[in-house]
């Protein structure tokens, strides 16, 4: 009955996780986790509702959370700075 269950699929399932692709797999979650823990942290710290939103929900292996961190993000810092330029 035990033999059963680990060779479910021909053993297929067990080796592809466990096997050669296992690895890439484990790799691809660590990187995706770093960096939507990241994007959404800096959406959470300035209150961006939307953003966080979005990427909580979408999964796109990091490049959307990347996207947001030096792209979308830094626009925010640099109208800030430009209105504090022109007012003094």
């Amino acid at each position: 009955m035990m033999n059963q269950f680990l060779n479910f699929g021909g053993g297929y399932a067990n080796g592809m996780f466990f096997g050669g692709m296992g690895i890439w797999v484990l790799i691809l979650m660590v990187w995706s986790l770093v960096w939507k823990g990241l994007a959404l942290w800096k959406a959470a710290h300035e209150g961006s509702k939307v953003w966080f939103v979005v990427l909580l929900v979408l999964n796109t292996v990091g490049i959307l959370d990347i996207l947001y961190l030096y792209v979308f993000s830094g626009k925010k810092e640099l109208e800030t700075e430009k209105k504090d330029q022109s007012n003094s």
